[in-house]
């Protein structure tokens, strides 16, 4: 993908790989930054509609009244329900082994590499 926005003609070197992998997370992060926008006013017209409207049509008016694309629209939709959900269906690890903590569940980002590995050997 990054190839196609930098193409050589540009940049005739190519990036080192840590500057590479820096680039990426701040591409991630920017992106993140443009999808949290529309999800917390999304968030803040479904509270304020609660009362009047379910989650479905106060989401559709603001997808609409906002002009949001499709795909950027389904992920905003998508976030708003996650958000949403969290707030009404507790994590269920948490409240197994009794820790009150709001801790994450933990990453697994090397799993598959590692599995493939062992799988090789």
């Amino acid at each position: 993908m990054l190839g196609r926005l930098f193409p050589e003609s540009i940049f005739p070197r190519k990036l080192s790989p840590t500057a590479e992998r820096r680039l990426r997370l701040a591409q991630a992060r920017a992106e993140e930054s443009i999808v949290r926008a529309p999800v917390d006013n999304a968030l803040m017209l479904v509270d304020t509609l609660a009362e009047d409207q379910s989650f479905d049509p106060a989401n559709d008016a603001y997808n609409r009244v906002m002009g949001i694309p499709e795909p950027l629209a389904s992920t905003v939709a998508t976030r708003t329900l996650v958000v949403l959900g969290q707030d009404l269906v507790p994590f269920r690890r948490r409240n197994r082994d009794g820790d009150g903590s709001d801790a994450q569940p933990r990453l697994r980002l090397n799993e598959a590499a590692e599995a493939r590995h062992r799988r090789r050997a």
